[in-house]
């Protein structure tokens, strides 16, 4: 099965200008007569790769030593500790996932976890120290 594409473009003045306007002719063509869902939001740059990896290979083994978890039981905590989200359903707390999370906001997390490691003791490099 192949991946939904998605397509960005801008709005000006009213109206939709996409970046790859013959593919997306394309696809109406081929969507000719069949129901389709449409979802229009404002781009938003994902963490980076490097982010990514810096998290999980640097700051997460790190604290987890630390603190004597494993890595995934780090990551949930650290995720329950800055991600959570307000509005608990049923006394569920709701929590963001890293891979929904922008370049901006991974930042914030990233740091986060620097500062509550720093007061724990646990010494984590910052990603210009160290090679990913």
């Amino acid at each position: 099965m192949k991946p939904t594409p998605i397509f960005r473009g801008r709005v000006e003045a009213g109206k939709l200008k996409l970046d790859h306007r013959d593919e997306f002719a394309a696809l109406l063509k081929r969507l000719e007569g069949k129901e389709i869902e449409l979802t229009l939001r404002r781009y938003r740059q994902q963490r980076s790769p490097n982010q990514n990896r810096y998290l999980h290979a640097v700051v997460i083994p790190l604290l987890a030593g630390h603190c004597g978890y494993d890595a995934e039981e780090m990551k949930t905590a650290l995720k329950l500790r800055f991600l959570r989200r307000e509005g608990e359903a049923h006394g569920l707390a709701r929590v963001s996932s890293t891979a929904d999370l922008s370049t901006e906001e991974m930042t914030e997390f990233i740091d986060n976890v620097r500062r509550l490691a720093t007061e724990i003791g646990c010494s984590i490099p910052s990603p210009n120290e160290v090679a990913i």
